[in-house]
């Protein structure tokens, strides 16, 4: 049996068309100024596999050093030929039905019973304990394609669930059949973030960190895992994270496939090597960092980064100031930063004041999954992206600048929250549970209104525009929509808002609320100029505050 994942179709891409596709391994790199992007069955998956296509493209071309990364750039297409060549040259290690060596897997992983398990403990999008809410059931659970499975197989080793797992014979953690969680995958532990370029091999080149730039270490013995003795079902004592190359291919788990090559039926998952992301900012470059108080107490030491995860249902725009260099930086003296952004945007950064990279813009994409229950299930995957101005990259108070934009946004959305809430008071209203619904409803709408206007402003923030004026025009674009919205909310509180409830010796009605509300966009938006109130403005109450997510 043999599926080899160098020429067999296995990958899935999107081609400049728009179309998907299956590829081979040497095909994505064959074809790479042809193809849009890599996919997959699910956003967490691509991320997955870009990194496998990076470790190997960093150890084709051993590095590379700041120079040669400048010739890949500036080259028509990537070194296919010395690609091919390091393929073929491990090939057995990329064939998925290997005897003795299959591809990110053991070959003799068993359980003391002998189980082999079904597919759902491989396919991530399969809620745990409901098949009856996916799509996938009968015949779609019990085989799919070699194809398929090698996907899921590079995406289990990055993302798969924590929980108790299999017991495999020859794993000393084993207590009754069973070893009892150790975490996630690698990968779900990371806020995982890359650049994205007009097609494939744009994407790969710019996510291609040079060894030799300050904020990235590997280690001499830094290799990818086809390049070392395949794991057996034991955790490796002495293994450690010693660069892109082994952090892109880390063995999370211990996996055998059951099949052949006409279809996949089952599987043996158990746990591999764990890995904390702890203090790895200067090997991991895919995610931004933050400084953990809790860990430094309980080390004491300081500073200790872990890697700042993406927020469900908070926009990427919204967290940019864990991202970029001017706002959270690598370098400088005094206390450590509390964020760190991502090395992959200080390389971007370095190249672009190099000129070494030379574009306006370029789009950031966040992609990311949330667990839930103690990481036993997957509750989300998160992928957004936005297109930013390399300014904001190279120059640190162009990041500032976005920052306080993004913060002002978070201060109008407030009044508007606040404004909901006084007119609930003001219809009398005092149901906790349904105010704290239409503070949520607000908070969804306003934001939601914003979202697409942020993106076209941060994206027209290119050189030469000048920043007091950029900043000015966010604030009465940001005023407009948020206005518009309260507008509404005062015209459909109804008659019984606009007579009002005395509350605690106030008189708050629809017309009192809209005054306040309109008093406090005009604090948080002061360059959209004036907001004369619908009545005057006679009690000098103070606003409520509320935390917005």
């Amino acid at each position: 049996m043999s599926f080899d994942l160098v020429d067999r179709h296995w990958l899935l891409v999107q081609r400049l068309d728009g179309q998907v596709e299956e590829v081979s391994l040497a095909d994505a790199f064959r074809r790479a100024g042809t193809l849009r992007r890599i996919t997959g069955d699910v956003p967490t998956q691509e991320f997955a596999v870009l990194r496998l296509l990076l470790a190997v493209l960093h150890d084709t071309v051993g590095g590379p050093s700041e120079d040669d990364w400048e010739q890949l750039w500036a080259a028509a297409d990537l070194p296919v030929d010395d690609i091919l060549d390091y393929l073929d040259e491990r090939r057995e290690r990329f064939d998925l039905l290997h005897p003795t060596t299959p591809f990110y897997q053991v070959a003799d992983l068993r359980t003391s019973k002998g189980e082999v398990f079904g597919l759902e403990r491989l396919i991530a999008d399969v809620p745990s304990g409901a098949p009856l809410f996916t799509a996938r059931s009968g015949p779609a659970l019990r085989r799919i394609t070699p194809a398929e499975a090698a996907r899921w197989l590079v995406h289990a080793h990055a993302y798969d669930v924590s929980g108790i797992k299999s017991g495999a014979v020859g794993d000393s953690r084993v207590k009754g059949g069973k070893v009892y969680p150790l975490g996630t995958g690698y990968a779900g532990s990371l806020g995982g973030v890359f650049v994205e370029g007009d097609n494939l091999r744009e994407t790969l080149l710019l996510n291609l960190v040079p060894h030799d730039v300050p904020y990235l270490r590997r280690d001499d013995n830094d290799a990818p895992i086809w390049d070392v003795d395949p794991p057996g079902p034991a955790e490796q004592d002495d293994l450690t994270p010693s660069g892109v190359l082994r952090l892109y291919t880390w063995q999370s788990r211990r996996i055998r496939l059951h099949g052949d090559e006409h279809g996949i039926t089952g599987v043996v998952l158990a746990y591999g090597d764990p890995l904390s992301p702890r203090d790895l900012h200067q090997r991991e470059p895919l995610t931004a960092w933050r400084r953990s108080p809790t860990q430094e107490k309980a080390l004491k030491t300081t500073p200790v980064y872990l890697p700042k995860t993406h927020a469900p249902g908070r926009a990427l725009w919204r967290g940019l100031e864990a991202m970029l260099p001017g706002t959270a930086g690598r370098g400088g003296s005094g206390e450590p930063p509390a964020n760190l952004d991502p090395g992959v945007l200080e390389w971007i950064g370095y190249a672009a004041n190099r000129r070494l990279l030379r574009r306006p813009v370029i789009r950031l994409r966040a992609v990311g999954a949330v667990y839930g229950t103690q990481q036993s299930v997957l509750d989300e995957i998160i992928d957004d992206a936005v297109t930013m101005p390399v300014r904001a990259i190279t120059d640190p108070q162009t990041a500032i600048e976005v920052q306080r934009a993004a913060d002002d946004a978070d201060q109008g959305v407030r009044a508007l929250v606040n404004l909901g809430r006084n007119l609930l008071r003001a219809a009398g209203v005092r149901d906790d549970k349904r105010v704290d619904g239409a503070r949520d409803e607000t908070t969804a709408e306003a934001y939601a209104a914003l979202d697409q206007q942020f993106r076209d402003w941060l994206r027209g923030l290119v050189d030469g525009v000048d920043l007091a004026e950029a900043r000015a025009a966010w604030h009465r674009t940001a005023a407009k929509s948020l206005r518009g919205l309260g507008d509404r909310m005062v015209a459909e509180a109804g008659p019984v808002a606009w007579a009002g409830r005395e509350i605690d010796k106030t008189l708050i009605t629809s017309a009192q609320a809209d005054a306040w509300f309109r008093n406090q966009l005009s604090k948080a938006l002061p360059l959209a100029g004036p907001l004369r109130p619908a009545q005057p403005d006679t009690t000098d109450r103070p606003q409520e505050e509320v935390a917005l997510t």
